[in-house]
């Protein structure tokens, strides 16, 4: 996926006062991680009833808007955030891919933090009670 060249002004703030200063790219992925969920939540009902808003690959509509969003969505913004914050190269995060209760696909990322540390990122699946560091899978999840 291609990454756009303007952001909306608020993640470039993010960007420029909270992401570059990170002592670390784990801390980074942390603050992203933070970040992204205090806007962002999955939800199984909305994925079914709102598919339309799969396609929007827009990031200034994609930031305006809070609450329900597809976990492909908010991976790409996540994507963004790392990249642009200069701790990660588009080759350090994974795309990765695992079904929800066994049937819905689900999609969170997996970002390289060290020369042999991995440390997966679910944003959409924390509201299920799944932790940084982890990732929705099968029924492993809380049932909200």
């Amino acid at each position: 996926m291609k990454m756009p060249t303007l952001l909306p002004t608020e993640m470039e703030e993010i960007i420029n006062n909270q992401l570059k200063s990170a002592d670390s790219p784990e801390e980074c992925l942390k603050r992203v991680y933070n970040i992204l969920s205090l806007k962002y939540y999955g939800n199984r009902w909305k994925i079914v009833s709102r598919f339309w808003e799969l396609f929007n690959l827009n990031p200034q509509r994609l930031w305006a808007k809070s609450g329900f969003l597809y976990c492909t969505s908010i991976n790409y913004l996540m994507k963004i955030l790392l990249t642009r914050s200069g701790w990660f190269k588009k080759g350090d995060i994974a795309t990765k891919w695992s079904l929800t209760w066994n049937f819905f696909p689900h999609q969170y990322l997996r970002a390289r933090v060290d020369s042999n540390k991995y440390i997966n990122a679910d944003v959409w699946a924390k509201i299920f009670g799944i932790e940084f560091g982890d990732h929705a899978h099968g029924f492993h999840q809380s049932t909200k």
